[in-house]
């Protein structure tokens, strides 16, 4: 979300909340610390093969990723940075520059590249999980927000200043399609089971909207009200579940008849969603109420309402699947939550406009984007 749309209620928040000291490293944080790779205990969680996250279960990591540095990367838009944070040791352990207002670091299709959206910049700076080191910043026009068609043979830049979507080649960038949209804040999305479909939100004006993946077209518009924002597929793939911090709750969305079949009440700012590794719940941030909803993918029913504080945003779930790492949107801060108790475990500091965190490396055979969509 834009820093010019932020609404009042936010920033009245804000002015209301004590600061937390992010800015202050010590020497020992700003060195390069050695390289460390991801550890975990759990075995590979078997899950359904008919679940769209059948292989994002607990501790079912790619080869491809087993020995990439494991990093909490936390892009800040308000310093044009990303801080890097060890998930053992719970502290900051360095960070480097990138283009103006990062919003999100996006796994590539291929899990081998992190991009970091620098959305005003006009940037895509590439990321080598490996090592935690950043690229050459590639030139791509107001990258708001990152996805990947599920074959991997399309990059959708989701162009929200610009009210369009811009489908390039992800090797080249060269751009193959400009599809404009006739809403306002286009900003999150996920596919169907099959891929040949994806449902975007447009955040200001109220709208979802429906695109052809292969044709590359918009063809149906949803008019949902208040302010969508993430898009989460059912682990079945037939209806989607929208978060919408106006209305305060989640729309399941039938993307074929494209309408609303219900809506789930949550909490004040129902902001980001992220499945579990057992693929039974969703979490939902609700970023004004400084909660977090866990949704039961079975049933819908609220299954239980965390306390965290703050503004709980953007993030993703650890690798296996005992923590929910979250982004303080308006705090200066991520949260560490336990999975299994909703109990608070860690508040760190970061800069003080922490958005679309990326918890790496996950579960997962190819990425769909955003901050760590994976199937």
């Amino acid at each position: 979300m834009r820093r010019w749309h932020r609404d009042l209620a936010s920033a009245a928040m804000v002015l209301s909340t004590l600061v937390l000291p992010g800015c202050a490293r010590t020497a020992a944080q700003r060195a390069a610390p050695r390289q460390r790779q991801i550890t975990t205990t759990t075995t590979a969680a078997s899950l359904p093969e008919a679940s769209i996250y059948a292989h994002t279960g607990a501790g079912d990591l790619s080869d491809k990723v087993r020995g990439d540095r494991a990093v909490v990367y936390v892009p800040d838009t308000d310093s044009a940075r990303v801080d890097m944070i060890d998930p053992q040791t719970f502290t900051v352990v360095g960070h480097f520059a990138v283009g103006r207002l990062p919003q999100h670091v996006t796994p590539s299709w291929d899990l081998r590249t992190l991009y970091v959206d620098d959305d005003e910049g006009n940037s895509l700076t590439p990321v080598d999980p490996r090592t935690g080191h950043p690229g050459t910043p590639i030139p791509v026009t107001d990258p708001y927000n990152l996805y990947f068609s599920p074959d991997g043979t399309k990059a959708i830049v989701v162009a929200e200043r610009l009210h369009r979507l811009d489908f390039r080649d992800p090797h080249t960038w060269a751009v193959l399609a400009s599809v404009p949209v006739a809403c306002a804040g286009i900003d999150h999305a996920d596919f169907t089971a099959d891929g040949a479909t994806m449902l975007a939100s447009c955040e200001f004006s109220g709208d979802l909207v429906r695109i052809d993946v292969e044709k590359m077209a918009v063809t149906a518009t949803l008019h949902v009200g208040g302010q969508p924002v993430d898009v989460k597929s059912s682990p079945d793939g037939t209806v989607f579940y929208v978060a919408n911090q106006e209305r305060n709750g989640v729309s399941v969305v039938d993307p074929v008849s494209m309408e609303e079949r219900r809506f789930i009440p949550t909490g004040a700012g129902a902001h980001g969603l992220l499945p579990s590794r057992d693929a039974r719940s969703l979490y939902v941030s609700n970023r004004k109420a400084g909660t977090v909803s866990v949704l039961d993918f079975a049933t819908g029913a609220v299954r239980a309402t965390w306390p965290i504080g703050g503004s709980p945003d953007m993030g993703g779930v650890s690798a296996d699947g005992t923590q929910l790492w979250l982004s303080g949107r308006y705090h200066g801060a991520v949260y560490v939550i336990d999975t299994a108790t909703g109990k608070l475990l860690h508040t760190i500091a970061v800069g003080r406009g922490p958005h679309g965190l990326c918890v790496w490396p996950q579960p997962g055979r190819f990425s769909l984007g955003h901050t760590g969509a994976l199937r």
